[in-house]
């Protein structure tokens, strides 16, 4: 089918609403929808939606207000339908609906393989118009097979869903309990992948170390995963996101040692430092077992760059309480974080909690672990300079003649190079520290290899 309707994507949050918005465009394009970079000559609109940040329903609304007029103007052009996707549409849709008419439909997020119906039923003006079902598995047995790629890297879902249900996260009730996928149809896709050129791909789940799924011969682990991806697939560099502490078993440890695919970058969010807030978060793990599990991780790859994720102002923290957070930083020595300050998630048990932190007093404290965070990023970057890093080319720079790529420990690296290095791994000498990126020269091989 010719594609003469198009599509627009907003996409909010994490990796796994990008994975999904790639998966989204893939279902639509046999209904000849083909991308379009803004809303303005858009037939249908996508605003997939992330629940875990601060205002996540205020945003949203906000964006529909602005495709109002929009959509108002293009009424007597055929129209415009709008759809709201993501986890703020599992947890909220009917309510979305009853409060913006620019709403044509709702889809949650292991629903959006019913997309097409959804639009034709928009059509006609009847029918059901929020789907929010809890079934990965039906979902991913719909999704075509083949995937539209940008570049050599690319997201792979394998996990969903989460059964940990830490206080303050809303994902349990807006992805459903933990789905893993049978391993044969992950290795398909990867095999599928690599086949048009990409060289990484990152896996992804919300507790994407929970990782079980059917391998023929019983429950695969997400280490036994990892290995099948490379042996079988072929895959260059391959990177996972996110864990969590508590899935971080011996056999995946291992790995990082023995697996020169699997890149020297780990996302393990910690949240906080001091037992009592871990407690009050439900997280099930302590800052010793944290900073030992590092410790051991470390041994197994040494070179490992560590990145997490920090919560300020949960409530009843002290300053006690965050000193310590302070303290397990200072002994982790991230190389990158996330921190954010804590904010009510409705339905969550930490919303009705008392003791809330005041908001001056939570943006004091996330000033002070951000300048931390800041200070253990450069010094990591810093500490790369002198070194020669294989950098896979992803993109150009803004700047004639200039490449970017990423580095093992997931660093933006820039170097002057010809177009023939695009979507190729080359030794790159780290030179500068900028501060987002590195710079860095071609070593003499990949100047041969790229001549």
């Amino acid at each position: 089918m010719s594609a003469d309707k198009r599509l627009y994507i907003k996409t909010y949050g994490c990796q796994m609403n990008v994975y999904d918005s790639e998966r989204m465009a893939d279902v639509l394009r046999p209904l000849g929808y083909a991308l379009s970079e803004t809303p303005d000559g858009a037939d249908l609109v996508v605003l997939n939606t992330c629940h875990i940040r601060e205002k996540a329903s205020e945003k949203l609304f906000s964006d529909l207000g602005r495709l109002k007029p929009l959509k108002v103007e293009k009424a007597e052009a055929g129209g415009m339908t709008v759809a709201v996707a993501g986890c703020v549409a599992q947890a909220e849709g009917a309510e979305i609906l009853a409060r913006s008419p620019v709403a044509d439909l709702v889809v949650g997020p292991q629903s959006y393989h019913h997309l097409p119906e959804l639009i034709a039923r928009a059509a006609r003006q009847n029918g059901e118009r929020v789907v929010a079902d809890f079934e990965p598995e039906a979902k991913f047995d719909a999704l075509p097979k083949t995937r539209r790629t940008h570049g050599p890297t690319a997201f792979l879902s394998v996990q969903e869903g989460c059964d940990k249900f830490c206080s303050f996260c809303v994902v349990p009730y807006t992805r459903g309990a933990e789905f893993s996928r049978p391993a044969a149809a992950i290795l398909d896709e990867a095999k599928a992948l690599r086949d048009k050129g990409v060289r990484e791909v990152t896996l992804l789940g919300q507790n994407v170390n929970a990782y079980a799924g059917e391998g023929g011969d019983g429950r695969w682990s997400l280490a036994r995963l990892i290995r099948a991806l490379v042996q079988q697939a072929g895959l260059d560099r391959i990177r996972y996101t996110t864990s969590h502490p508590n899935d971080m078993d011996d056999e995946l440890i291992a790995a990082h040692g023995e697996i020169a695919q699997l890149m020297p970058y780990l996302h393990l969010p910690v949240q906080a430092g001091s037992d009592r807030i871990l407690r009050a978060m439900n997280r099930k793990h302590t800052a010793e077992t944290y900073l030992r599990l590092v410790e051991k991780l470390r041994a197994a790859r040494p070179d490992l760059a560590l990145s997490g994720d920090f919560i300020v102002g949960f409530p009843g923290e002290t300053e006690a309480d965050f000193e310590a957070t302070l303290e397990i930083v200072r002994q982790a020595r991230y190389a990158s974080a996330f921190s954010f300050k804590y904010s009510r998630r409705p339905g969550t048990p930490a919303a009705a909690m008392e003791d809330q932190v005041a908001e001056e007093v939570k943006a004091e404290r996330l000033q002070r672990l951000q300048d931390l965070l800041e200070a253990g990023r450069q010094d990591f970057n810093a500490a790369q300079v002198g070194r020669t890093l294989p950098v896979l080319f992803e993109r150009k720079g803004r700047s004639v003649g200039q490449l970017i790529g990423r580095s093992p420990y997931l660093q933006s690296v820039w170097v002057e190079a010809g177009d023939a290095l695009m979507g190729e791994i080359a030794e790159v000498k780290i030179e500068a520290v900028g501060p987002n990126s590195l710079a860095g020269a071609l070593a003499l091989s990949s100047k041969e290899a790229a001549a």
